[in-house]
């Protein structure tokens, strides 16, 4: 245990340093802002002329559409208007027929439209245009009348409008009151011809980007300082629960098994603390069973190892003492050594799994009487009543050899806690395809607290370790072992003051020839 614990020590120093709970929590929700805040950068501001465009174009598609129905109608003017008012627009429609252009709507939402100032000659090129763009064609204009296309140049724009600075310097003052027109051609007859243009300023999406730039300054501020808020808060709530737990987990990893866990806040962390808590409990009592086993086997083998120096010695340095009585003391001795070690050895390897199960049909009240034969001399010289009530034969499916184990040492124990009556009893019952061995003995009973420890290594419900009269004190460990590899139900009835009673249950098969069992045995 001792060194388990240093091993885990040195590898929590070991560790590199890494990044705590508080720091990670503050990353993360700094990474969430800001792509949170880089989405809404992106797309109301970066990406808003974009948006804005793509929108207005539609609008004006719309709008194209709804008046090309209206142009033989006498509600073309009222649709313009409409459409003009609806959406902040100029709306201009020419007529094109044998008799010449004519100007039948003009109206403007905006209050500084730029296709009233085109003269027919540039007209005629923007019709033409239209033609070879399929009828319909979007293009911007600056200040000035300009066209923003691929031929726009800049430095001419400059050249016309300049201005200068109060020391005589130029200054370049890039075109800001761009216009978006619309142009589309609509075929009535071979005769007649109608052009629609449409005409929107941009200017009022500056002053909104404006806006919603400072705007997101706001906001991006706001949310910073919230976001600082509620990374303390899961901090109070989360984190430091979690470092207080580590703290007390480092401190049970020095073998202080009085730590006390602290899970306060969520739900998962009060059932994280109370896991530890538990898992600190377990820790304590089997940091407890390995010292009281220790201790125990030291008693144990102190014992007999005593008996056999001081029998020795005295064979030695005595004549006449070399005795068949005190050889036999020896022998004796080294036989519970001998006993006590191979406990321990079946009990190691029957928890480890590498005894494997001989499983085989059997009559399982004729096992128990066979052991039951083991123990004449002790109830002829000692006293001891040990009865068998059977109902019936019963017939199992299992590991013989581990099942007379398991019989053997439940009698066994009961020998050694039963009361002074010295009575023992072995009951049989058969129900509903089970079979139920139970042993019962009249001893002091054991407390309810304590039955689960029982099928512990050396575990004593009296604190008191005293050499089984018995045994080895490991059969309740290796019974417990050998049941739970047979998959089998087990337990303990006690009642203080009245005695114990150990069962077990297995499944009962089908009851077997003796005269084909022998046959299958000569065979193989």
């Amino acid at each position: 245990m001792k060194r388990q614990q240093n091993e885990i020590r040195s590898d929590i120093r070991e560790k590199p340093s890494s990044i705590s709970i508080r720091w990670k929590l503050a990353i993360y929700m700094a990474v969430f802002v800001l792509v949170i805040l880089g989405i809404t950068w992106l797309f109301q501001v970066f990406l808003l002329d974009t948006f804005f465009q793509k929108v207005k174009q539609n609008e004006m598609r719309e709008t194209a559409i709804e008046l090309s129905e209206k142009l033989e109608s006498d509600d073309l003017k009222l649709t313009a208007y409409r459409a003009a008012m609806d959406h902040s627009l100029c709306v201009v429609v020419y007529k094109i027929d044998p008799n010449g252009v004519a100007q039948i709507v003009n109206v403007d939402a905006t209050g500084g439209n730029v296709i009233v100032s085109f003269d027919n000659n540039r007209l005629g090129q923007f019709y033409l245009r239209a033609l070879r763009n399929n009828g319909s064609f979007f293009t911007q204009f600056a200040f000035g009348g300009y066209e923003i296309d691929n031929n726009f140049d800049m430095n001419l724009f400059f050249d016309r409008f300049h201005f200068n600075d109060e020391n005589g310097n130029p200054v370049h003052v890039p075109p800001q009151n761009v216009r978006m027109v619309y142009f589309q051609i609509e075929k009535q007859d071979e005769n007649t011809r109608y052009m629609i243009l449409l005409d929107a300023s941009l200017q009022p999406l500056d002053s909104t980007v404006r806006t919603l730039t400072m705007q997101f300054v706001w906001i991006a501020a706001i949310i910073m300082l919230l976001s600082s808020i509620m990374v303390y808060f899961l901090y109070r709530h989360i984190s430091r629960p979690l470092i207080q737990m580590n703290e007390s987990a480092k401190i049970l990893a020095k073998g202080r098994y009085d730590v006390e866990f602290s899970g306060k806040g969520y739900l998962e962390t009060r059932e994280l603390a109370a896991t530890l808590n538990y898992a600190s409990t377990e820790l304590s009592r089997l940091d407890r069973l390995q010292k009281d086993l220790i201790a125990n086997i030291s008693h144990d083998l102190r014992t007999p190892l005593t008996l056999i120096k001081g029998y020795g010695e005295v064979m030695r340095d005595l004549p006449g003492e070399n005795t068949p009585e005190n050889m036999q003391v020896i022998i004796d001795e080294t036989t519970r050594l001998s006993e006590l070690v191979n406990d321990l050895l079946d009990l190691s390897r029957i928890q480890s799994g590498a005894t494997g199960l001989n499983l085989t049909p059997f009559n399982l009240s004729a096992a128990i009487r066979e052991v039951l034969n083991r123990y004449d001399r002790l109830i002829k010289h000692r006293g001891y009543h040990i009865t068998v009530q059977a109902d019936a034969e019963a017939w199992i499916y299992a590991d013989r050899g581990m099942l007379l184990q398991v019989i053997y040492n439940l009698i066994n124990n009961a020998i050694n806690y039963t009361g002074e009556d010295k009575r023992v009893e072995v009951i049989q019952t058969v129900s509903e395809g089970t079979v139920r061995i139970s042993v019962r003995d009249t001893g002091e009973g054991i407390a309810p607290e304590e039955m689960p420890l029982i099928w512990d290594r050396y575990y004593k419900v009296d604190k008191v370790h005293r050499m089984a009269m018995i045994g080895t004190g490991l059969g309740l460990s290796i019974v417990k072992a050998i049941l739970e590899n047979h998959h089998a139900a087990y337990g303990v009835n006690s009642q203080i003051g009245v005695g114990s009673t150990f069962w077990f249950e297995l499944p009962l098969t089908e009851p077997q020839d003796p005269i084909n069992q022998i046959a299958e045995k000569q065979e193989d």
